[in-house]
C-alpha cells in the first residue's frame, strides 16, 4: 500500500547548548516519531498521521564522547586533566569510536523518519557525507570519503590526510539520530588528548585551518542548509 511520505523538516538552532540536554530532546523527538509510526500501525491508512522529520544544529562545550562500540583505551588523559581543559567524558548510544566536541564545531543532528526518504542506512551515511562535502567544496576544498572509515577527509588516501567531520549515529525503527560535526574553527588541540575516532594514523583538521582564514559560521549554516535539503529532497520550515 502506498505510504504518504512528510518530505519536510523543522529547522532548529539551538546555537551553544550542553550535550547531554541536546542528547535528551534528541531521544524525546525519535521517541515521539516512533509513537506516531507504531500507532500508525493500528490504523487505517486514511486516518494514519504524517510522522514529523527534525534537524537541530548546535555546538556544544567541550567534551569527549565515546560510541557504543568505542575503545575506552582512546581517551588518553585522566579525570583530573579532564577537569583542568574544563571537559566532560561520557559514553553515548551512536555508532563510532570517540570523538571531541567543543566550540567552533557546526554540529548537526538530523532526527529524521527514513521511511519519509529511504530505508538505507549506508546510502543515508553518504548522503550526510555528501552534504559536507559539497558545504566545504564552497570554499575550494575538496572533501573526500576515506575506504572504510566514515566521515569527510581531505587527502584521504595520501600520508598526511586528515579528517574535517565525524559522523555518528544511532537508529531504531528506521528514526535517526546524532550526525555530524564539521571543524569550523575549534581548538585542534583538544584532538590531541584521544585517538580520534579510534584512527591512529591521521590527522585532525578545520575549514579555518585548511584556508588560513576566518570563515562566517552562519553563511556555512547556510549552505548546510542548502545542500541538505538539495540532497535529500525536502523542504525546510
Amino acid at each position: 500500500m502506498y505510504k504518504i511520505q512528510n518530505k519536510k523538516v523543522i529547522y532548529k538552532d539551538l546555537h551553544q547548548a550542553d550535550y547531554l540536554k541536546t542528547w535528551k530532546l534528541q531521544e524525546k523527538l525519535l521517541e515521539h516519531i516512533i509513537s506516531i509510526k507504531l500507532n500508525n500501525k493500528k490504523l487505517s491508512n486514511s486516518k494514519s498521521l504524517l510522522t514529523p522529520n527534525y534537524f537541530l544544529s548546535v555546538s556544544h562545550p567541550h567534551i569527549f564522547t565515546l560510541g557504543k562500540n568505542g575503545n575506552f583505551q582512546n581517551l588518553l588523559i585522566t579525570n583530573s586533566k579532564l577537569q583542568e581543559i574544563d571537559a566532560q567524558f561520557i559514553k553515548t548510544n551512536r555508532g563510532g569510536d570517540i570523538t571531541y566536541h567543543g566550540p567552533g564545531q557546526i554540529v548537526g543532528y538530523p532526527i529524521l523518519d527514513l521511511d519519509n526518504f529511504f530505508n538505507d542506512i549506508h546510502m543515508y551515511m553518504r548522503k550526510l557525507e555528501e552534504v559536507i562535502i559539497k558545504t566545504i567544496n564552497h570554499y575550494g576544498i575538496k572533501g573526500e570519503r576515506s575506504t572504510g572509515e566514515t566521515g569527510v577527509w581531505i587527502d584521504a588516501d595520501k600520508p598526511f590526510a586528515r579528517k574535517i567531520c565525524a559522523i555518528g549515529l544511532k537508529a531504531s525503527q528506521w528514526v535517526t539520530m546524532h550526525g555530524f560535526a564539521l571543524n569550523l574553527s575549534p581548538n585542534l588541540s583538544y584532538f590531541d588528548y584521544i585517538i580520534p575516532c579510534g584512527i591512529k594514523d591521521k590527522s585532525v583538521t578545520s575549514l579555518e585551518k585548511e584556508l588560513e582564514r576566518n570563515v562566517d559560521p552562519y553563511e556555512v549554516k547556510k549552505l548546510i542548509k542548502k545542500n541538505f535539503s538539495e540532497i535529500f529532497d525536502f523542504e525546510w520550515i
